[in-house]
């Protein structure tokens, strides 16, 4: 018995170590970004994209009812022996399940956070953008809408993005743009028992950082697709931070057709809005065509009818928290950072970033 309380002791321990103690961003962006974890989501995305149901459904499933019994088990043998130590024993069981859920975590995709992150990678600038390059770049957009518009409804939007060879095409490009690791392999977008969570909170999707797939927002709009299809790959490929994996799906939806074009300046317009006062907000909207116009209003109705306020609001405080966590300082706040990091970050032509050497 003691050896096996030092070994979950250890477990503990590890866990908590794991958590805490500074790693390099070099030794992980080389061994496990760029090493390891591809070789892993190689093996595990195609898997998960056999079935059109979320594994990490049964995962949750799985989880939440083997800690249900964990607990109601110790509860009664506390009740039928009136003493304390079967919760204890009960507590000390799910201590050690968490602690082992989390170093499987950290080893399936969650050390991605600890990667070199994307402006040590690539040639920025120093200086925060000015309003007016906030502005300017809500033009590009704008403009870039207009133009595309009839041609991606032209074109039309398929369901299996992860089939679309133009955007598989431009996401792999975009991935050899900005590090030296393998192609990934495409996530189909799937449906998931937690399809209305993600409706009450505004959330698009998620990868499941177990199997390495892709969960969608069943209300997805056919011109939200594409890009939340591009960003979700971007978490595939290693790109844990938020406003990273924005930047890496906006780069690669620009190299695709036009709809999958349409689908990046439209979100890039939606973000630029955001981080702007309201007069700049009104007068870049003056300059939106009909078209675009109508797909805007098309998202503000879908979220406007799904959300839940208050849900919405302790959701994204709880993702702050989880986003925290894990080392990412700014919080739910890099979900906004892809405005700055598009502005700051040195293209040649063709919104090529520049990369820098990482050592």
């Amino acid at each position: 018995m003691s050896r096996r309380r030092a070994i979950e002791t250890a477990l503990v321990l590890l866990a908590f170590a794991a958590a805490i103690l500074p790693v390099s961003p070099v030794v992980i962006e080389r061994w496990y970004s760029t090493g390891i974890y591809p070789r892993l989501q190689h093996l595990l995305t195609p898997i998960a994209n056999l079935v059109p149901f979320a594994w990490f459904d049964v995962i949750l499933i799985v989880v939440i009812t083997s800690a249900v019994v964990v607990l109601v088990r110790a509860i009664r043998r506390a009740y039928r022996e009136r003493r304390w130590s079967p919760l204890l024993v009960g507590f000390w069981r799910l201590v050690l399940a968490a602690a082992a859920i989390y170093l499987v975590f950290l080893a399936c995709w969650g050390l991605n956070y600890r990667r070199v992150s994307m402006t040590e990678r690539l040639d920025v600038t120093a200086r925060a953008p000015a309003r007016d390059d906030v502005y300017q770049l809500g033009l590009t957009a704008v403009a870039q809408m207009n133009a595309l518009h009839d041609a991606a409804h032209a074109h039309g939007w398929t369901k299996a993005e992860w089939r679309d060879a133009s955007l598989i095409a431009g996401f792999t490009e975009a991935q050899r743009l900005l590090t030296d690791a393998p192609p990934i392999v495409p996530g189909r977008l799937k449906r998931t028992l937690l399809g209305p969570y993600f409706r009450w909170t505004g959330v698009d999707g998620m990868v499941d950082p177990f199997a390495l797939e892709v969960l969608a927002n069943p209300d997805l709009l056919p011109w939200e697709r594409p890009f939340v299809a591009a960003h979700e790959w971007a978490h595939l490929a290693g790109f844990a931070d938020e406003s990273e994996a924005s930047f890496v799906g906006w780069l690669a939806s620009v190299r695709g057709d036009e709809a999958a074009q349409y689908s990046a300046w439209l979100y890039l317009y939606w973000e630029v809005s955001g981080n702007l006062g309201d007069r700049d907000r009104g007068q870049l909207y003056a300059v939106v065509a009909d078209g675009p116009r109508r797909d805007i209003a098309a998202i503000v109705e879908r979220l406007r009818r799904g959300q839940f306020p208050l849900l919405k609001n302790a959701s994204w405080a709880v993702y702050d928290q989880y986003l925290r966590a894990n080392r990412v300082e700014e919080g739910i706040r890099s979900y906004g950072e892809v405005v700055t990091l598009i502005l700051r970050t040195r293209f040649e032509e063709g919104y090529r970033p520049v990369r820098r050497a990482v050592r």
